[in-house]
């Protein structure tokens, strides 16, 4: 069996947003020259880790967010350390790094068995990013609200001073108005490769450790199997703890879902379809785009090929979006469980 396995996931988003910075990341693509809206790889991943923690009903590991104070009694930025204890799966997934401040510490770093893309436009000219411009308006009922003008000093102005201020204007001060709000739109693909050497195994190497001695001893005492991959001497996850997180893995790659930033923006964000290979090459011509020839505009059509190499799963609300044969009300189900059978297969404890 071949130690990755690659997959790609095909999302229709709805006017929504992502993330914001300005309203909405985005990138100028230069071949189409246009705009497009964009998600980072990071937040896809703790979209995924989020959710992997949820279906497996345990908290994600704690954070230690450190200061430091100046000579000048300013706060100012330290470092942010992680507990480096893949017990967490969040930790064990996800990686860590831990880098005290004044070189007393050994550095830890772990990286992550999951290397994910940013969720971007299947193709430049298949989604987009427009603006919209939204208001915060109480004018509806003036008398519960309280409105406070500020004059050049910072003192606030009387009731009468304002009204002054207001005489031959339109102005209201019960509506705020928020320009220029970005939302992204469009058929959407992420790309997620997945490491099975260092799934469940970390490294016991101390010439550039993963984890102390300390824990290394910890976790053999706990039931971790020592081992060896093509790393080196690592520590496997015990074969109960695996089997308990294959499932929450195999549903968190394919069911994840950005909540953040969406509270008036909130999109089902639903899959249309979703590739599984251990060939990355087969990915982009299972499910694709094609441009068509049409003399007035450049257009671009989505398809899917079950030809093409990759293992095939196609939702009912796919075919709103382009003609398919093969969909199905099962098909993230059928994922899931074809998800399941390649992490299940893979012997982590013989590697070497």
């Amino acid at each position: 069996m071949k130690p990755y396995i690659y997959l790609r996931g095909l999302r229709h988003v709805d006017l929504s947003v992502f993330c914001v910075e300005s309203g909405q990341k985005s990138y100028w693509d230069p071949v189409f020259n246009v705009r497009v809206p964009f998600s980072s790889g990071q937040q896809v991943k703790r979209s995924i880790l989020d959710t992997i923690n949820s279906e497996l009903q345990v908290d994600p590991s704690s954070v230690t967010f450190v200061f430091d104070v100046n000579n000048k009694g300013a706060l100012g930025e330290g470092e942010v350390l992680s507990l480096c204890d893949p017990q967490y799966y969040d930790q064990l997934l996800g990686g860590w790094m831990r880098a005290a401040k004044g070189g007393k510490e050994r550095t830890l770093k772990r990286r992550s068995p999951f290397s994910i893309s940013a969720m971007r436009l299947l193709h430049p000219l298949l989604g987009g990013r427009f603006s919209e411009n939204a208001t915060f308006d109480r004018s509806d009922k003036p008398e519960i609200h309280k409105v406070v003008v500020r004059d050049a000093s910072g003192k606030p102005m009387s009731e009468e001073a304002v009204e002054e201020l207001l005489a031959g204007t339109d102005r209201s001060l019960y509506r705020k108005w928020i320009p220029d709000n970005a939302r992204a739109t469009g058929l959407f693909v992420y790309d997620v490769a997945i490491d099975l050497r260092t799934l469940f195994a970390v490294s016991v190497n101390q010439m550039e450790p993963e984890l102390t001695k300390e824990k290394i001893e910890e976790l053999k005492g706990k039931g971790w199997i020592s081992s060896r991959n093509i790393f080196g001497e690592c520590l496997i996850m015990p074969k109960e703890s695996r089997d308990k997180a294959i499932p929450a893995i195999a549903k968190a790659l394919i069911n994840w879902r950005i909540s953040s930033n969406q509270s008036r923006t909130f999109s089902l964000m639903e899959t249309l379809a979703i590739a599984i290979s251990d060939n990355a090459n087969t990915l982009p011509g299972a499910i694709r785009a094609k441009l068509i020839d049409d003399s007035e505009k450049t257009k671009a059509k989505p398809m899917v090929d079950e030809t093409a190499g990759a293992e095939l799963f196609v939702t009912l609300p796919c075919s709103g979006y382009m003609v398919t044969e093969t969909e199905s009300a099962d098909a993230l189900q059928k994922a899931e469980e074809r998800l399941i059978e390649l992490l299940s297969a893979f012997d982590y404890e013989n590697q070497k």
